[in-house]
């Protein structure tokens, strides 16, 4: 059997499976975007608030109930900031290097689900075209092989093979929408924990300045 009658056999199965295609990923992309909706609603933080209650601790040097607010707060940007605070007895780039460790990983944890919803509004269109050209060519071949074709039934067949086309304009349109909705609010929660992590390493290192000022009196001191 040729290529042909092959893909002749699968055009003449119609339109539907498409559509049902559609369907489906259509309720994949709304399940992904209540979920991550759920997810940063979740993490969602003050961030003025937050700063102020960091820089108020670091300066007192009461690191241990710090970082016990910032593992009740849970959002990315304190996250970011206790890493680094954690790791901030071992220097300022030691501090650094942890909050962008920190960074990296939650930012992979932001975008799960992005590459579907991108892959889904990118391809819908083209799978809705796939499947109005399936129609198409299902009701010329059933007006060839027509002794008396009435034109009125071929055109609702188009009609019909044409709805696959608008079905995948509009899976795409919303998956487009939230897909870049989603990365401008990644982008503007990196930028927040960046923030946040400056105030930490700030801080960090101006004591890793005053420390060897310390020690020198202490010096001084002896002789």
């Amino acid at each position: 059997m040729s290529l042909q009658l092959l893909f002749e056999k699968l055009a003449l199965l119609g339109a539907e499976w498409v559509l049902w295609l559609l369907v489906f990923g259509s309720v994949l992309s709304i399940a992904v975007m209540i979920e991550r909706a759920l997810f940063f609603r979740r993490r969602r933080t003050d961030l003025e608030g937050l700063r102020a209650q960091v820089e108020r601790h670091l300066a007192k040097g009461t690191s241990a109930a710090l970082e016990e607010s910032l593992i009740q707060d849970g959002s990315v940007e304190a996250r970011v900031a206790l890493a680094g605070i954690k790791a901030a007895s071992s220097g300022a780039g030691s501090a650094e290097e942890a909050m962008l460790a920190e960074t990296a990983a939650r930012k992979l944890e932001m975008e799960r689900g992005l590459a579907f919803l991108g892959t889904l509004g990118s391809n819908a269109p083209f799978i809705g075209l796939f499947g109005t050209v399936i129609g198409i060519i299902k009701a010329f071949h059933t007006l060839s092989v027509s002794q008396n074709p009435d034109m009125k039934f071929v055109m609702a067949d188009i009609a019909e093979a044409l709805v696959a086309t608008g079905v995948g304009l509009i899976v795409a349109i919303p998956a487009v929408m939230a897909h870049n909705a989603l990365q401008r609010h990644i982008r503007s929660i990196l930028g927040r924990a960046e923030t946040l992590g400056h105030v930490v390493l700030g801080h960090v290192k101006a004591e890793s300045q005053e420390e060897p000022k310390t020690g020198s009196r202490e010096d001084e001191t002896e002789k």
